[in-house]
């Protein structure tokens, strides 16, 4: 743009414009405050490392559940509202196998397979922290993942498959029941009582760590994130399947024409959305320790927030607006109650989609 343009820009400024600028400043004020209270000492330097932590934390959780249904949406073009069930499926499905192999000897078979229901496998007793029963926790991972994945895939062959045609709409209202019916199917087994199944963190302090103690259950789901995000990035870039997927997203009749199978396509989708979401009930349920039928529900509208602030359908855009949505949450709490900040997380996405619509990377329905 030159100089006459550039100044046209300044004298005539439109609304969104202003707004926007309206909104750096905003952010401008608020980084200079957050400079004067670490200056001035109000705001120990520790504690502000601890909120950046606590930000990685939750953004990495919300990152996995995120690629899983932008993943979706740009492969199937529709909003899966079972998404969040699907985490919920992850969480009861792995907990389960890290009880009945952890809790061999502790407790008996019935208390164990229903993740303490009658209040006879108690976490503590059990071992249940990835120090004490490492083995345990790791194949109930890879549990999480593997049910997940199955439940997804039979949920596609049964129900999606049969829609394939179907509007959005349609989608929609199916994906809605499904959520229902897997919500309840699980409390009709594990009951709707909330309950901690997870014995309390250990923690890691080295002299030379600045924000002090590490909660290794924090840094689990740190390592397994990281792995797992790293691990889809690379196989959307480098393998044959990223490459149809990929294809797919940008034109699915162009990538029939090329000889794309378009429903392996649609298998690998589920089966990798469905196992990342499976992956990060797992994860929150070691971060949080407790566990609800109500998890994965509670969870999908930060998980939305995140997809549509980067650009719904961008895999790229989803991990972007994760790490916005865990970083605001936490840093807000300097200023606001800790029972505001994801009305912050929420405010932040609206103020930015009102000066891009289409998300950060600018709504593309690609990955």
């Amino acid at each position: 743009m030159n100089a006459d343009g550039l100044a046209a820009r300044f004298e005539n400024p439109t609304a969104e414009e202003l707004f926007g600028l309206a909104l750096l400043l905003g952010v401008a004020v608020l980084c200079l405050d957050l400079v004067r209270r670490v200056a001035t000492g109000e705001l120990a330097a520790a504690r502000l490392l601890g909120l950046i932590w606590n930000g990685l934390v939750d953004s990495l959780y919300i990152a996995l559940a995120a690629v899983g249904l932008s993943m979706t949406y740009s492969i199937l073009r529709f909003a899966n509202f079972a998404h969040g069930d699907l985490l919920t499926t992850g969480a009861f499905s792995g907990w389960t196998v890290a009880y009945l192999i952890g809790g061999i000897g502790a407790a008996d078979l019935g208390s164990r397979l229903l993740l303490d229901a009658d209040g006879g496998a108690q976490a503590g007793d059990l071992g249940m922290d990835v120090l004490a029963s490492p083995l345990a926790i790791v194949l109930g991972l890879i549990a999480a993942a593997v049910v997940t994945i199955a439940v997804s895939l039979a949920i596609d062959r049964l129900v999606y498959k049969r829609l394939r045609d179907a509007d959005g709409i349609t989608l929609l209202i199916a994906s809605v029941g499904i959520a229902l019916a897997l919500r309840y199917l699980i409390a009709f087994v594990y009951t709707q009582e909330a309950r901690g199944i997870v014995a309390a963190a250990p923690m890691w302090e080295p002299a030379w760590l600045p924000i002090g103690a590490i909660n290794l259950h924090e840094a689990t789901l740190v390592g397994s994130g990281l792995t797992l995000i790293v691990g889809v990035h690379l196989m959307l870039q480098y393998t044959k399947l990223g490459t149809s997927m990929r294809a797919m997203s940008d034109n699915r009749d162009l990538a029939q024409v090329t000889g794309i199978s378009t429903e392996r396509v649609i298998t690998a989708t589920w089966a990798i959305g469905g196992g990342l979401a499976g992956v990060a009930g797992y994860l929150i349920v070691l971060d949080q320790s407790q566990i609800t039928i109500n998890l994965g529900w509670f969870l999908l509208l930060l998980v939305f927030s995140a997809v549509i602030l980067g650009g719904i359908g961008s895999i790229y855009g989803a991990l972007a607006g994760s790490l916005i949505i865990g970083t605001t949450i936490n840093i807000s709490l300097i200023w606001i109650p800790a029972d505001l900040g994801n009305v912050a997380a929420f405010t932040l996405m609206i103020l930015v989609l009102v000066l891009k619509p289409d998300g950060l990377f600018g709504g593309v329905a690609t990955t």
